[in-house]
C-alpha cells in the first residue's frame, strides 16, 4: 500500500497509453480481456494494431457484450494470430465460433476463480475495466467481481483501463489498489453494453404462469437470463407474492422491476438487507440503480455460487430455460447437436443449491417443440439426447421440468416414471411415438427390453 501523499505521484508513474501498454504482451502469452461489462476496449484496439507482430496470444474473457467483435477478430479473421476462448457465450461469441475464430472453454461457474488461480498455468497479461481510482487508491471493478481475483492473483501483468462510466458496485472484494496494479490507461469512456431481454412468447407465458403459482411469498430469487425469467419476474410484481429475496449470479431489469414494485424485502437468512448477484447486465437503468447503491452485493462467483451459500437461504427458487430433456431426465441447455449454444454458467449451480434449500425449488424450462429450417417441429422433450448434445444438467439434479403443457417433479422417482411424467409434458403430437421409444428402451413400466 503507498501512504496517502504518494497515491498520485505513483498514479501518474504508471499512467501509460494503451498502445505502450500492449507492448508487454508477447507471442504464446495468456491474455485476459475482462468479464462481462468490465471488457477492455481501448487496449482490444491497441493489441489489434500489433496482429501481424504476434503469434498464438490466446485471449479470455467471459461473454463478448460489445455490438462488434473485439478488433483482434476483425484484424485476425482466421484466427492465425490470436486464439479467442469464452467461458460463455453471447449470440455474438456464437456466431464467431460458427467462424470458426472463437472457441468455448467448458466450466462450473462457481469453480472459475480456483480454474484461473491454479489450473490454467500462467496468466501473462490480466486486462480490466474499472471506475476511476477513489481517494484512498482503489479502483472499483463495476457489477462484475465473478472470478476475477483468481485472474487477477495469477497475472504476472495487471493493466486496468479506465472508464469513467463504469457503475460503482457496492459488495464484497469489488476493488482493486492501486498497489496491485502495474498499468493504468485512460480508456474512451464507452458507455456499458446494453442487453435486451427478448420479448416473451405466447409459450413462454404459460411456462411462467405455471411457476408463479408455486412462488411463495419469503422466497429468495435467482432468475437466469432470457425473455422468459424477466417475464416470470414481471408476473411476480403484478402477483399478491411479497418479502423477497435475491441470491443470483446475475443482476437483470426484473430485480429492479420487483424492487420498485416493493416486493423485495431482503429478509433472508444471509447478507440480510441485500440483493445479492456476481454480475449484472441489461439496461441502462439497471446500472443506473446499481450505481452506488448500498443495499445491492457484488461478490465473487465462488461465493455466490458455492452450493452451501446458495442453501443457506431459505425457499431458493431457481428459474432457468434449457434446450431439450431427455427421457431419463438429462438437460442439455448448452448445444444443438454439434453446435454450442451457451455456456453452462451457473445453472447447475443453482439447480443442486437450491434443492438443498429449506423448501427449495429449482424450475428448468422448455417449449415443448421447436420449428427446424425445413419447418418441421422437433420435439424438446426426446428419448435420447442427440449426438454431440451436451449434459448441463445430470439426471440425478433435475428437479422440475415445465414446458407449456406441465410441470413435472422428477426428484425421487424411477426411470419409468421419469418418462411417464416426461411425456405428459410433450407436444400432445409426440406422445406416443415417446412411448414406443421408451419401451424399446426398457423405461416404460414393465418393460425392461432394448431394441434400439
Amino acid at each position: 500500500m503507498y501512504k496517502y501523499n504518494d497515491l498520485l505521484t505513483e498514479y501518474k508513474n504508471k499512467l501509460i497509453s494503451a498502445r505502450k501498454a500492449v507492448q508487454t504482451i508477447k507471442s504464446g502469452d495468456r491474455v485476459h480481456y475482462g468479464l462481462f461489462n468490465g471488457l477492455v476496449v481501448d487496449l482490444d484496439r491497441a493489441l489489434a494494431e500489433r496482429t501481424h507482430e504476434l503469434e498464438d496470444v490466446k485471449i479470455c474473457t467471459t461473454i463478448w457484450a460489445y455490438p462488434e467483435p473485439p478488433q483482434i477478430l476483425i484484424q485476425d479473421p482466421e484466427a492465425r494470430h490470436f486464439k479467442y476462448l469464452s467461458t460463455h457465450f453471447s449470440g455474438l461469441d456464437r456466431k464467431m465460433n460458427k467462424q470458426g475464430c472463437c472457441w468455448y472453454i467448458p466450466v462450473q461457474f462457481r469453480e472459475n476463480t480456483k480454474y484461473w488461480n491454479e489450473n490454467v498455468g500462467d496468466i501473462d497479461v490480466a486486462m480490466l475495466q474499472v471506475a476511476p481510482m477513489d481517494k484512498y487508491g482503489n479502483f472499483n471493478m463495476g457489477p462484475q467481481v465473478a472470478e476475477y481475483w483468481g485472474i487477477i492473483e495469477r497475472a504476472k501483468t495487471v493493466i486496468v483501463e479506465v472508464n469513467e462510466k463504469q457503475p460503482i458496485a457496492h459488495g464484497y472484494q469489488s476493488t482493486i489498489n492501486l498497489s496491485q496494479i502495474d498499468h493504468i490507461v485512460h480508456g474512451s469512456n464507452p458507455d456499458m453494453p446494453v442487453i435486451k431481454p427478448k420479448e416473451p412468447t405466447e409459450t413462454d407465458k404459460k411456462i411462467a404462469a405455471q411457476i408463479v403459482e408455486k412462488i411463495k411469498t419469503g422466497s429468495t430469487l435467482q432468475l437466469g437470463v432470457g425473455g422468459l425469467p424477466n417475464y416470470v419476474g414481471a408476473m411476480i410484481a403484478e402477483s399478491d407474492i411479497n418479502d423477497l429475496s435475491v441470491h443470483s449470479e446475475m443482476f437483470v431489469d426484473a430485480y429492479l422491476k420487483l424492487y420498485m414494485e416493493g416486493k423485495i424485502t431482503g429478509n433472508k437468512n444471509i447478507d440480510k438487507g441485500k440483493m445479492v448477484y456476481t454480475f449484472a447486465q441489461g439496461s441502462e437503468e439497471l446500472y443506473d440503480f446499481i450505481d452506488n447503491n448500498p443495499i445491492l452485493c457484488v461478490a465473487p462467483v465462488d461465493y455466490v455460487n458455492a452450493l452451501e451459500t446458495i442453501a443457506a437461504n431459505d425457499q431458493v427458487v431457481s428459474i432457468n430455460s434449457c434446450l431439450q430433456v431427455d427421457l431419463f431426465g438429462q438437460v442439455n441447455s448448452e448445444s444443438a447437436g454439434w453446435q454450442h449454444i451457451g455456456g453452462t454458467g451457473g445453472q447447475l449451480d443453482f439447480v443442486m443449491g437450491a434443492f438443498k434449500s429449506k423448501d427449495g425449488q429449482s424450475f428448468l424450462c422448455t417449449p415443448s417443440v421447436r420449428k427446424n429450417k425445413d419447418g418441421k417441429m422437433e420435439s424438446l422433450i426426446t428419448p435420447r439426447l442427440p449426438e454431440g448434445s451436451i449434459v448441463t444438467v445430470p439426471r440425478s439434479a433435475t428437479h422440475y421440468v415445465v414446458t407449456e403443457y406441465g410441470m413435472v417433479n422428477l426428484k425421487g422417482k424411477s426411470t419409468w416414471e421419469r418418462s411417464e411424467l416426461l411425456i405428459s409434458i410433450a407436444h400432445p403430437d409426440f406422445r406416443e411415438e415417446l412411448i414406443k421409444e421408451a419401451e424399446c428402451m426398457g423405461i416404460w413400466k414393465n418393460t425392461s427390453k432394448i431394441s434400439i
